[in-house]
């Protein structure tokens, strides 16, 4: 089914959602997370918070761009008070928003939206280095 730019506005506006979400996620769970084994990742999920947050003020500005209103709702959170465990919802997070993020971009190809598609990319590949940042830390 051909998507409309009404489609992929409430589709940006779901993803703003789960950015909010992540942002808040590497924030609680930077403060949380314990142990040596994880000393490395602490100061990256900052990083990551950061990251996070800027792709929901360039999603907001796209949103606004095409003619939407970006939402102010935010996504659901994962919480945990083991260490490992809030790594593993950090990753999920990150594979989540990597199958959304090659949707957009193939709507927004499909729309002829070539600056929103590009911009999705490079949103695309820091969630990537956020899996493997993860990945990695998991040993896996």
């Amino acid at each position: 089914m051909p998507v409309t730019r009404e489609k992929l506005i409430e589709e940006l506006n779901k993803d703003l959602e789960w950015e909010y979400a992540a942002a808040i996620q590497y924030v609680q769970h930077a403060s949380l997370i314990t142990g040596a084994e994880y000393e490395s990742i602490i100061k990256e999920l900052i990083v990551h918070a950061n990251e996070e947050l800027q792709h929901a003020i360039i999603l907001s500005e796209q949103i606004a761009f095409l003619g939407g209103i970006p939402s102010i709702s935010v996504e659901e959170i994962k919480t945990s008070m083991d260490s490992k465990k809030m790594l593993i919802q950090d990753l999920e997070g990150e594979e989540n928003a990597i199958k959304r993020y090659k949707e957009r971009i193939r709507q927004a190809e499909e729309l002829g939206e070539y600056g929103l598609r590009r911009i999705l990319e490079d949103i695309l590949v820091q969630e990537e280095e956020h899996k493997r940042d993860l990945l990695t830390v998991l040993g896996r």
